[in-house]
């Protein structure tokens, strides 16, 4: 019995996937690992071909394109560009509001709650401050009514730099005096400014020049807007 070995020229050869000496060397090369000069080739190309689309990307989306971003986490292949979502404001027109006018709307609701004439709260509030709600004295009164630290922990204010506790926290105050006083403006506001036994050790308003110029003031202020 005769036994064929060039059994690659034949079909039975093929169908078995038996290859011939020049056809199995040139499969092995191909199923080897190619050579350290085809891989820094390969690799030239690859970066290549990268750079040149990185390129065309910060070309035509200059705001969009993270570069260090997309090198590093993005595969080139998978990579897509979306549009960066942009927010502007702008103001039309901007009218100032004159600062006698800015709380109105406080003033008259402390009016109204602790029943307070509206331009006796404004005319303290305009002598005290001047309508600045971050204003401090020298003596550390604070806000529009000028609180000191010690009346506002008793009035429960927590922050008196905030327009609607001072403005509301001063009208109780002037509600206080109010009453102490049987409803006597001039004495209250002389109150406000020294202190209610200040008035009560002089029985009106005391001697002190700043208290008498603050009461004048603030009379002035109310007269003005009878």
């Amino acid at each position: 019995m005769a036994v064929q070995l060039g059994l690659s020229d034949s079909p039975a050869a093929h169908y078995l996937g038996i290859r011939r000496g020049p056809d199995r060397r040139q499969a092995e090369r191909r199923a080897s690992p190619r050579s350290g000069r085809d891989r820094r080739r390969r690799d030239r190309r690859r970066k290549t071909f990268s750079s040149l689309i990185f390129s065309l990307l910060t070309v035509a989306f200059p705001a969009q394109v993270n570069l260090g971003v997309l090198r590093t986490q993005i595969p080139l292949i998978a990579m897509k560009v979306l549009p960066s979502a942009r927010v502007a404001v702008s103001i039309d027109s901007f009218t100032p509001v004159p600062p006698r006018q800015a709380y109105e709307g406080l003033i008259k609701e402390a009016a109204k709650r602790y029943r307070v004439e509206p331009r006796l709260i404004r005319s303290v509030m305009q002598t005290e401050s001047a309508f600045n709600p971050v204003a401090v004295s020298s003596a550390g009164a604070q806000g529009l009514m000028q609180l000191m630290p010690d009346l506002s922990v008793e009035l429960g204010v927590t922050d008196p730099f905030d327009p609607r506790e001072n403005v509301m926290a001063g009208a109780r105050h002037l509600r206080r005096l109010l009453d102490l006083h049987d409803g006597n403006v001039t004495l209250a506001v002389a109150s406000y400014n020294a202190g209610e036994g200040a008035v009560a050790r002089y029985g009106d308003v005391p001697p002190f020049p700043e208290t008498q110029a603050y009461v004048l003031r603030v009379t002035h202020l109310m007269a003005r807007t009878r």
